[in-house]
């Protein structure tokens, strides 16, 4: 009678959220970033003090503020927007520096069909 509902991953029409409104995608992202900067920087300041292990686990620490400060950044901006919005922002922002080409369309104003005469609707 009431049988379980199964929720198929492979039937989803976009990624699920994990972890603070943040698909998987966005935290590799956010976890990429981190990485790249907060190791050489904890390693600089560990070097200065003369201690490895300090840099080595300041990075870490910098690295999960930074996923958990990101993610909710993330959840911010995409609350209440259609799927896909930040990341369009992103490539019409490029576009306007002039620094990445895309197919969206930024024209505002009235379109129109190329007609030059109303269509007939009789024979």
């Amino acid at each position: 009678m009431d049988q379980p509902t199964e929720l198929l991953a492979d039937r989803l029409n976009q990624e699920p959220v994990i972890f603070r409104g943040s698909t998987q995608s966005e935290l590799g992202l956010i976890l990429l970033l981190a990485t790249l900067f907060w190791l050489p920087t904890g390693l600089v300041v560990a070097a200065c003090f003369g201690v490895v292990a300090m840099g080595l686990g300041l990075a870490m620490l910098g690295v999960l503020l930074t996923i958990v400060v990101g993610s909710t950044l993330f959840q911010r901006i995409k609350r209440g927007r259609p799927d896909h919005y930040y990341q369009h922002r992103l490539i019409i922002w490029l576009q306007h520096r002039g620094l990445r080409s895309s197919q969206l369309i930024v024209r505002g104003g009235r379109w129109d069909l190329g007609r030059t005469q109303p269509p007939r609707l009789g024979h």
